[in-house]
């Protein structure tokens, strides 16, 4: 998916220069735009697959360590987790990270709990801290 974002990225700046030179104030001054919204398109899609890559070295360093948890959370027929036990889970996910807030493990799991219990941006938070807390 990144790839493809990426591509179109390229499709939108060559068709923003074209813009830019097609003789016309109006055209350039929206060639300009079509220029910057990409760049920071760009810049977008880039700390997302940094940020992706990074948690991805964090499971795989957690599962060197026989650490990262095992999902046996019972499933709805859509793949979501069961409420009461995705709440449950993370609550014992939470206390270990209130018990040891500078170990960038249970950050880790922590948002993984997040994420079952259904909570994407504290998800996102969680994972963010266990990145910054690695290093």
């Amino acid at each position: 998916m990144a790839v493809l974002v990426g591509a179109l990225l390229v499709l939108v700046v060559w068709r923003g220069v074209l813009l830019i030179g097609s003789g016309t104030a109006a055209g350039a001054g929206i060639g300009v735009a079509v220029v910057v919204i990409a760049a920071v398109g760009a810049w977008v899609l880039w700390r997302s697959v940094r940020f992706g890559l990074r948690m991805q070295a964090l499971a795989r360093e957690l599962e060197g360590e026989g650490g990262l948890p095992v999902d046996d959370l019972p499933r709805r027929p859509s793949g979501r987790a069961e409420r009461s036990a995705a709440d449950e889970l993370f609550e014992r996910r939470r206390a270990e990270a209130e018990a040891s807030p500078e170990d960038w493990r249970v950050w880790f799991r922590l948002a993984l709990a997040y994420d079952d219990a259904g909570d994407r941006s504290r998800a996102r938070e969680a994972a963010r801290r266990a990145v910054a807390l690695h290093g």
